[in-house]
Formats: C-alpha cells, structure tokens, sequence
C-alpha cells in the first residue's frame, strides 16, 4: 500500500505541476471529487481493517510481555529489561501513506463540501471588470445564491435566486468550459441589449452615465474615461477608451449558438437574448472579452455570485464588498 500510496502521490505532483505551467487545464472540483473518494477509501480501510489490525498486534504483545515477565517472575528474576509501552505505541502508529491518505480526508471533504455549496475563492487574472475588480484581487463567490448545485456537473438541484442586472457573476465560460470567467450581467433572458457608439440600452432605454473623473490604470500606465453607470439600479463604474473604435472587430467574433439573435455594425452590436441565457460585459468596456465577442451564458454554466474582495497582497485597501 505504501508503493500504491507513493504513485498516487506522484501522479498528483505531475498533475499539478502540468496544470501549474499550463501544459494542461486543470479541473479543480474534478481533482477535489477525485481526492475525497481516494481518502475515504482509505480512511474506511483504515477504521475497519489497519487500525484493528495494529490494535490486535499491541494487544498480542502486550499479553507476550506480561506472560513473559510472569514466567521470568517464577525463576525469580524481578528485574526485567524492556519497555512495552514504547513497542505498544509504535505498533499504534500510523504509517506515513495512512496519515497522508486517511488522516487527511475530513479536511478534503470540508473543503470539497463547502467549495461547491457555500463559498469559493477565486484570483482576478486579467483587467477586464476594471475598476470594480483590479489584477490581484482575491473574491468569494457565493455558491448557493443563484440555487445548488451538484458539484463537477454543476446540475441544479434546488433553486434560489434568479440573477438580476447589475450582479457581478462567475461562470463557465462558453467557449471553453474548464476555463472559469467573470462579467457583470447585463442582459436577462428576453432583453434586448444594445451596446453602440459605446453607450448602453436595455429595451429601447438608455443607461444613465454620469462622467467622473479619468482613471489611472497603474498596470497599462494609461489614463481612461470613466463613467458611474445606473444598470436598473445598480451604479457602479465603467471605463471608457476613447481611441478604441465602437464597432466589435469581426476577426474576434465566435461562433456561438444562438448568433443569429445578434446584428453587428460599425457602431457595435444589439442582440435579443434568448431564453434561460444571459448577456455579460466587463466594467472595462474597451478591454474585455464578453458577451459580445463569444455569446450568451446559459444558465448551466453559472458558478455563483462574487461579492466581496477579501484579500489583495498588493494593496490591503482593496478588502471589502462591492456591487
């Protein structure tokens, strides 16, 4: 089992380290699945076959040691060498492949368990939600809000919250599923969603922008046009690159399902969302690749609300919650 132990142990090092350099996409509640069926398997081989067994070989010895200190006794030898305890306790010992594998199964399980129905850490990779959601940021993102799901398959077995305009969401990203994006949603299904000459219109009504002052993006060293946006109640701010035409470039299009809801122009892009889908955009309008270059999300791929920033090792003032 040690042998056994030792290669599974190896092939999650080569798992990892692939997945780190990115040889490979890594499926993070596949792997916690994985090692939570692995553990268990242990920590029941453990209970009821290891653990006994050791328990009834420091029994034996213990009942070797008194009957041979018995007979020593009757020869008249009082003085006898040995500790028992210290032989009784290695035998008790864990096996280092036991502790590894056993001892760390309630951990995985808590993690796996509240993982994929509470609370899930996630790290911003890229300026796309800028200057709600900066490089750097660590979020939560609240699994349960928009209803349980089974994790791995992310199947819906209860509902809860239905997703409103303005919420901040993480998702599958459509193209390719193993990859997890964040956008602000924007379009609910049956909405029709213009976005042209970089302005905003949810049925046939324009989204208030007030101008607010330039914002400087430390990491591009650029200053850009940044606006607070009312999205049916819900302000929060936008960026704005004034030198970046309106239009979405054709090159840069998928071809996603439903395309045919969607008529593209020089001056941007209107789509009908269809149902049980909806539209997403970045906060930085001119940076990011959303719902107009891939599509819409359908429902099954929604991860969970983010909320709040809980850490960012670069700058602290970052921590908090934000719409």
């Amino acid at each position: 089992m040690s042998f056994l132990t030792g290669i599974l142990y190896g092939a999650l090092v080569i798992y990892l380290g692939g997945w780190y350099v990115g040889q490979w996409q890594g499926n993070f509640s596949l792997l916690l699945f994985v090692l939570s069926v692995i553990t268990l398997f242990y920590w029941l081989a453990e209970r009821y076959k290891f653990r006994l067994e050791r328990e009834a070989a420091a029994a034996k010895l213990v009942v070797q040691d008194e009957a041979r200190r018995a007979e020593l006794s009757r020869q008249g030898i009082a003085q006898v060498d040995g500790n028992v305890g210290q032989a009784r306790e290695r035998l008790l010992m864990q096996p280092w492949w036991l502790d590894w594998t056993a001892g760390l199964f309630p951990v995985i399980v808590v993690v796996f368990l509240m993982r994929s129905f509470l609370f899930e850490p996630f790290k911003i990779p890229s300026g796309s939600m800028v200057p709600t959601l900066m490089v750097g940021d660590l979020i939560l993102v609240n699994k349960f809000h928009y209803g349980i799901r089974l994790p791995v398959i992310n199947k819906k077995i209860i509902a809860n919250n239905e997703p409103k305009r303005g919420d901040v969401m993480v998702f599958r990203y459509p193209v390719n599923p193993s990859l997890d994006y964040i956008k602000r949603v924007v379009g609910l299904p049956g909405d029709e969603i213009a976005y042209l000459n970089k302005h905003l219109t949810i049925n046939g009504q324009p989204i208030e922008q007030t101008p607010l002052a330039e914002f400087y993006d430390e990491d591009s060293l650029r200053y850009s046009l940044q606006f607070s946006e009312n999205l049916t109640g819900v302000n929060h701010r936008i960026l704005v690159d004034k030198d970046r035409p309106p239009y979405v470039p054709p090159q840069g299009i998928e071809d996603y399902p439903f395309k045919e809801n969607c008529r593209y122009s020089g001056e941007g892009v209107v789509c009908k969302v269809p149902p049980k889908h909806y539209f997403m955009m970045g906060d930085n309008r001119d940076n990011s690749q959303d719902s107009r270059f891939w599509g819409f999300v359908p429902d099954e791929n929604i991860v969970g609300k983010a909320f709040v920033v809980w850490m960012n090792f670069g700058n602290l003032k970052r921590v908090g919650f934000f719409q």
